[in-house]
């Protein structure tokens, strides 16, 4: 039984790069204890995203809960749900790392438990760059504009809101927010993109790891005296 609170904002918080700074974003406008993380446990490749979520939201402070819906495994096919699949892309489609409804599904639930905590703002840290770049359907602001609207009449609300403030920023520019709210540090060492699981600089051959890095390299590029991320090896 999920422990009743009361909340303004839920963030679908992986454990990553976007979904922390989301995070971050939420605590800044309506505190910590405004707050709710909520992760999912899908059957992902690997679960070290969500002990980074449980880490990050002990550290920060936020509450945070984490739902079961590993029925995916059982309805549909991602190299995300199974690790004996090797991730590969696709010249003409999406990758065979795409979870078919996935964001879609994790919207409705969040957006249902938001409504039962009073919260009528769900964040969500999808980025366009990703829809583009490698094929994710339910990663642009039409797809969730179009569920926000399904969203607002199943739980009567017209004020309900689907909140993406970085999905049309690339990889670099998320950086700089983070580093304009002073997290950017913490984030890097803390979070965790990698499809393998991998930390810091991640296993550098998943296209997680690939967009993560290129977005490093471009910050490093136009921030050269940000020294810390010298360590991750991944300017030229």
């Amino acid at each position: 039984m999920i422990k009743k609170l009361s909340k303004q904002a839920v963030v679908i918080h992986s454990g990553g790069m976007d979904s922390s700074i989301c995070l971050a974003i939420a605590m800044r406008e309506f505190g910590k204890d405004a707050v709710l993380s909520l992760s999912f446990r899908y059957g992902q490749r690997h679960i070290n995203e969500l002990k980074q979520a449980e880490k990050i939201c002990r550290i920060w402070g936020v509450d945070h809960t984490i739902l079961n819906i590993d029925c995916l495994q059982m309805i549909t096919e991602s190299a995300l749900l199974d690790r004996e699949t090797k991730i590969s892309g696709s010249e003409h489609g999406p990758p065979n790392t795409l979870v078919v409804g996935r964001n879609g599904l994790m919207a409705r639930i969040g957006a249902i438990h938001a409504n039962s905590l009073g919260a009528s703002c769900l964040y969500m840290g999808v980025i366009e760059v990703e829809s583009s770049n490698s094929g994710y359907r339910d990663c642009s602001r039409a797809y969730m504009d179009l569920k926000q609207e399904i969203l607002r009449l199943d739980l009567a609300n017209p004020s309900f809101e689907i909140r993406t403030p970085l999905v049309k920023m690339t990889k670099k520019e998320t950086l700089e927010i983070a580093h304009s709210m002073g997290v950017l540090n913490f984030l890097l060492l803390e979070t965790i993109s990698c499809y393998e699981g991998v930390p810091h600089q991640g296993c550098l051959v998943c296209p997680a790891c690939h967009l993560r890095n290129e977005g490093i390299r471009q910050f490093v590029r136009a921030n050269a005296q940000y020294l810390l991320l010298r360590e991750f090896n991944l300017f030229d």
